[in-house]
């Protein structure tokens, strides 16, 4: 059962250092990305990437499994970017049948707002949860 969502699952065991899958998405600005998750309302899930150059993919428009990957404070994939793109690399061996996870990383524009906060919780039960992250 996944930590909140679909998730993604590992079908067979992955070795340590192996590139994954790709992180899909349109790239855009941020100004669009944020404009369209605004009309479509807040419901906990974004699909946003953010890319060094100070665009972001948005894995809602063109996306793929990868968006469906949860957030784990002590992760077992890591995001690599690499010329614009972003790929999914496991950090550790997984075992068949593991969930995949990355750590978001997710940065609240007001961490006082209990909704949000609520929204974009930590779902993965380690004891060092990072506060709005999910």
């Amino acid at each position: 059962m996944p930590v909140h969502g679909k998730g993604v699952f590992a079908l067979r065991r992955i070795e340590g250092g192996e590139r994954l899958l790709e992180y899909k998405g349109e790239v855009t600005t941020w100004r669009e990305a944020v404009r369209r998750h605004q009309r479509h309302g807040v419901d906990g899930h974004t699909f946003f990437f953010g890319l060094s150059n100070g665009y972001v993919i948005d894995g809602s428009r063109g996306g793929n499994s990868a968006r469906w990957l949860n957030h784990a404070c002590a992760a077992n994939c890591e995001a690599v970017e690499d010329v614009g793109r972003v790929f999914i690399e496991a950090v550790r061996d997984i075992e068949a049948g593991d969930e995949l996870f990355i750590g978001y990383q997710l940065a609240v524009d007001d961490p006082s707002d209990e909704r949000v906060r609520q929204l974009y919780a930590c779902w993965c039960g380690a004891t060092s949860m990072l506060a709005a992250a999910g």
